[in-house]
C-alpha cells in the first residue's frame, strides 16, 4: 500500500497489488474500488458548506456521510467536510498526472 496524498485528518492510500483504494478516515480505514472513490468525491463534492453556517438549514453544522452502499457511516464536522473536500481534489488531481505520466503508472 502506497501513501498517495494526506490532509490534516485523512490520509489517501493506494494499493497496486489489490487494485484499490484505501482513506484512513480516522475513525477506521475504508477500502474504495475506483467506482466507489467516484461515487464518494461526487457525494462529497455535492455537500452544501454554506448550509453548515445557517441556523435552519443545519442547525448542528454536521454531515452524515455513507460509504461503500452504506457499509460506513460517518459523522462530520464543517472542519473535516472541508478537509474531505481538499484531500480529494488532491487525490484526483495526483491520479490525473499519474494516467498522463508513463513513468509513474509503470512502476508495478
Amino acid at each position: 500500500m502506497e501513501r498517495i496524498h494526506s490532509s490534516q485528518y485523512y490520509i489517501f492510500f493506494q494499493s497496486d497489488k489489490e487494485r484499490c483504494f484505501y482513506i484512513d478516515l480516522g475513525q477506521k480505514v475504508v477500502r474504495l474500488s475506483f467506482c466507489q472513490l467516484l461515487a464518494l468525491r461526487q457525494r462529497v463534492w455535492s455537500i452544501n458548506i454554506e448550509d453548515h453556517f445557517d441556523e435552519d438549514k443545519n442547525p448542528h453544522g454536521f454531515e452524515i456521510l455513507s460509504l461503500c452502499n452504506k457499509e460506513h457511516l460517518f459523522v462530520l464536522n464543517t472542519l473535516e467536510v472541508l478537509d474531505l473536500k481538499e484531500l480529494l481534489t488532491g487525490v484526483f488531481f495526483l491520479l490525473d498526472i499519474a494516467a498522463q505520466t508513463p513513468s509513474l503508472t509503470s512502476r508495478g
